[in-house]
């Protein structure tokens, strides 16, 4: 009787998984490239990148929910962690995405249709579809890293911190983490302020 063989890629159970954000704008823009004849994928990059929403909160969308948004409207979503409303503001970028998706969504005209589709049921994706785009989508363009649904909300926090000189006090009340220190460790910055620290600053 064979042995059935050990994945040594599995985690250990109950081990925790840490991805990254994407750092580099071009990487975003090559995804974007590859995504371009792909409305629905493209869509939900651009989603997620743009706001501080876990994936499931993503999913949840109907149709009816951003069908009328354009750029400088407010999107209002209920957190799924602790059932408070937290707000983001659809820029250009995802109203173009938004729309381009909903001109050939397969149920453009029924406002309780999950905003993003399966291909193969008639309901939303899951979070763990999205787990697996997000890191094919990475892989595909030779990121290194580990990559997950996470990875979306992260980039959009790492490029706010790092490009838009965003305090981490407001990032921090933006993804409802209960200290600096936490939000810091989650976007993969904290190891390159120190850093920044030593180099940036010669006595």
């Amino acid at each position: 009787m064979m042995r059935k063989r050990r994945n040594t890629n599995h985690p250990r159970k109950g081990a925790a998984i840490k991805v990254s954000p994407i750092r580099s704008s071009d990487a975003i823009q090559q995804i974007k490239n590859s995504l371009y004849d792909q409305p629905r994928n493209l869509a939900l990059f651009t989603l997620g990148i743009n706001t501080a929403y876990r994936a499931n909160e993503i999913l949840s969308l109907t149709v009816g929910q951003v069908n009328h948004l354009t750029a400088g409207d407010i999107l209002d979503l209920k957190q799924s962690k602790n059932s408070e409303y937290r707000l983001t503001v659809i820029n250009h970028t995802t109203e173009k995405a938004l729309q381009s998706w909903l001109s050939s969504h397969p149920k453009k005209h029924d406002p309780k249709a999950p905003l993003f589709l399966s291909q193969r049921r008639n309901k939303a994706l899951s979070v763990a579809a999205v787990n697996r785009l997000v890191k094919l989508w990475c892989k595909d363009i030779g990121l290194p890293e580990n990559y997950g649904s996470h990875t979306l909300r992260k980039t959009w926090g790492y490029h706010q911190r790092i490009q838009n000189q965003a305090s981490v006090a407001i990032l921090m009340r933006a993804f409802g983490h209960a200290t600096e220190a936490q939000t810091l460790d989650y976007l993969c910055i904290l190891p390159d302020e120190i850093r920044s620290l030593y180099l940036g600053l010669e006595l």
